[in-house]
């Protein structure tokens, strides 16, 4: 099973362009769906996108459509949600989770198998 360590948060004014990472330790990366999730302070945790192992599918939440793209390079074992347009509304603690060899669209939340440990996204007005 991978473990995931995020990374590339920060704050940022609104309007403006961050890129997270999520890097995988581990040799089987390439089989592994990947999703971002983000969970502000009193909020429920929301799912922002995902990106399947095979032919690359991607979802994204109605919220960041438009605006997030999620990719992944294997070679680096690396997933990517690069983020523009941000807004106050995205300020949250985003993380990154993954499940081997299910498409995005055949899990639930909570079904993700690993997760990593977070990074923080602060979006100024």
């Amino acid at each position: 099973q991978v473990q995931l360590v995020e990374s590339g948060g920060g704050l940022v004014q609104a309007g403006g362009s961050l890129r997270l990472s999520c890097t995988a330790a581990g040799p089987t990366f390439r089989s592994y769906s990947v999703a971002w999730f983000r969970q502000a302070p009193d909020k429920e945790r929301e799912f922002v996108a995902a990106i399947s192992y095979s032919y690359d599918n991607t979802y994204y939440g109605d919220s960041v459509k438009g605006r997030f793209t999620i990719s992944r390079d294997n070679a680096k074992n690396t997933a990517y949600l690069q983020m523009n347009s941000l807004k106050p509304e995205d300020t949250a603690v985003y993380y990154c989770a993954a499940h081997f060899r299910r498409d995005p669209s055949r899990i639930r939340g909570e079904e993700y198998e690993t997760w990593g440990q977070g990074t923080q996204v602060t979006v100024s007005s």
